[in-house]
Formats: C-alpha cells, structure tokens, sequence
C-alpha cells in the first residue's frame, strides 16, 4: 500500500504539471504572451465569479506562485478588474475583464477538445469518474489528517 500512495502522489504531482504545459503550449500556439499557465489557471477558476483572493486561493492550486502577485500581473495586463468592496473598504474584489472573458474561452475551448479526444480513446472501464472519486477520498483523508492530527 505504500508503495501504492507514494505512486499515486508522484503521478497528480506530474499530471499537475503536465497540464500546465498543455496551457502553455495552448496559449503559444494562440500566440498570446502576457499571461503565463498559472495565471490563466487562475483565470479559468474564477470564470463568470467575482472573488477575493482568499477565495480564489482555497479554490484551486497554483504550483509554485505566489496568488497576490499573479492577481496583480492579471490586472495590469487587463485580465482582471479589481474593486474594492462597498462594504469593508480593506477587502478587494477581482473578476474577469472582457479580455479575461475572451482567453477563459479560448482555454475552455482546449479543454471541450481534450475531452473529446480522450473520450474517444479511452474505455468505459477507463473513465474519470473513479478516478475522481479516489481523489476526492484521498483529499478528504489530507484535510481530516491536517485538521485532526494536532
């Protein structure tokens, strides 16, 4: 079983940086530069929402970036619009930009051919579902490790 977990912890590590290559080879092929992989991950996870970073944080993991930073390139590129909030004026607000709108499609159009590609390739026996549902299992068994085990 160990050798099992380990496996398994390597390979959404890989798969995690291998998608990000996939978005970057995405974005050179569309010829876009002033937005790298993470920061247009960070754009598909806030979508149609408006957010703070806080919550943009607890919603996706961004390998090896720092949040606040890639937030501000995205706003200074035009990806992201921030306000601050009417109602706590310490708290800021960050959504998409039209040019934010336009790339989350652009990208959500890669992923609608990805799914495609794979469904034809892969069997019935193969399909993400259990997979997700181990995943799903294993993140719960992390999240009550690190919140339990004090």
């Amino acid at each position: 079983m160990k050798k099992d977990y380990l496996d398994t912890i390597r390979l959404i590590e890989r798969l995690h940086r291998r998608f990000l290559d996939v978005i970057k080879t995405e974005l050179d092929r569309l010829g876009i530069e002033d937005i790298n992989n993470v920061q247009t991950l960070i754009l598909s996870n806030i979508s149609e929402d408006q957010l703070t970073v806080g919550e943009l944080t607890a919603r996706g993991y961004y390998l090896g970036s720092n949040v606040s930073y890639n937030v501000k390139k995205l706003v200074e590129n035009g990806y992201l619009m921030q306000e601050r909030s009417p109602h706590d004026r310490r708290m800021t607000r960050i959504r998409l930009s039209d040019k934010g709108l336009d790339l989350c499609s652009r990208i959500n159009a890669l992923y609608e051919r990805n799914a495609a590609e794979l469904s034809e390739s892969v069997s019935e026996a193969e399909r993400l579902g259990p997979t997700n549902t181990v995943l799903s299992a294993l993140e719960r068994y992390w999240t009550n490790f690190i919140t339990y085990t004090r």
